[in-house]
């Protein structure tokens, strides 16, 4: 596998991990017919132990398999070994870009689950704020005087984590949030594990539209490089891109220009580019950064997202 270590046995190393970014960019992919789903079930059995920024999983609602990795020409390359070396003919989905949701302000919550059924029912409550946050996500436990009894704060954090996944608007990854608890209510008989998820997971859907929610777009590093004369080309193409030229150098009658652009922006770039300068230029990307999406942008993928769920529902 891709990061193993191997040594004589003989002495004891302490290796620093190595650190791998999260994938940008995910497609969908089905086999051809099924002679070719074994194949195909090989294939990528040995890319993800290859390559950690190559992921695989199947998703739990779609039941589609889902290829993810740093880039459009990323994922091509292993689509093209997978029909190649493996002869696993496969079809793919249009790629998906890897969007994040975040918070804007700090927020207070106040969310009592409460469920009476025949028998015994379901009581929690829990209060608290949730805060923008540097890293992914963050649960502190704030509670004082035993207001939530201690067995049920796990259950408090594993409620607002199952709630991360997907986000309330577009069915994202939720990062950068911090959660802190300082307060709920139990009850003697109706208190539980599942009571305490539940009244997380209300919490948020009640805290998150309430925090001025952003998107967060994978913006990919972009450095072209070509002929001196077609300078002024590359500076059009990464401008209509929404890109932001960095820097941009001329040696020998070539120029090299680096940007920061979009990832949604650079689907099928090969093409303009070799248009735009004959074929006599090559680029290479890698992920940068996320960064909030203009509101133009978060305005089309939430009307997306809300008729993919209206479709959904037909």
């Amino acid at each position: 596998n891709s990061g193993d270590t191997f040594t004589d046995g003989t002495v004891n190393y302490a290796m620093t991990s190595m650190f791998v970014p999260t994938p940008v960019i995910s497609v969908a992919i089905k086999p051809k017919d099924s002679g070719a789903e074994i194949n195909m079930s090989k294939a990528l059995n040995r890319f993800t132990r290859e390559d950690p920024t190559f992921k695989c999983w199947v998703d739990p609602e779609s039941n589609e398999t889902i290829v993810a990795g740093m880039g459009e020409l990323h994922l091509d390359v292993y689509i093209e070994r997978m029909k190649r070396e493996y002869k696993a003919e496969v079809v793919t989905s249009p790629p998906q870009v890897a969007y994040r949701e975040t918070i804007g302000v700090r927020t207070e919550f106040n969310y009592t689950h409460k469920k009476q059924t025949g028998g015994s029912g379901q009581y929690g409550r829990v209060a608290g704020y949730a805060e923008p946050y540097d890293g992914d996500f963050e649960f502190v436990d704030a509670i004082k005087g035993g207001s939530i009894p201690r067995e049920f704060i796990s259950s408090c954090e594993k409620g607002f984590k199952s709630m991360i996944a997907k986000s309330p608007r577009l069915g994202v990854p939720v990062v950068g949030l911090r959660v802190t608890i300082d307060d709920g209510q139990s009850h003697a008989v109706d208190s539980s594990d599942i009571a305490f998820q539940e009244a997380a997971r209300g919490a948020f859907r009640d805290m998150f539209p309430r925090a001025k929610p952003r998107i967060l777009e994978p913006i990919m590093k972009l450095s072209i490089e070509g002929p001196a004369e077609f300078s002024g080309n590359l500076l059009s193409l990464i401008m209509q891109r929404r890109g932001i030229v960095l820097g941009s150098t001329e040696e020998d009658g070539n120029s090299r220009v680096d940007a920061e652009v979009p990832l949604a922006e650079m689907f099928g770039f090969s093409t303009p580019l070799r248009s735009a300068t004959q074929g006599k230029a090559e680029f290479t990307m890698e992920f940068a950064k996320y960064s909030d999406t203009p509101s133009n942008i978060t305005e089309e993928l939430l009307a997306k997202a809300a008729k993919a769920k209206a479709d959904a529902k037909k």
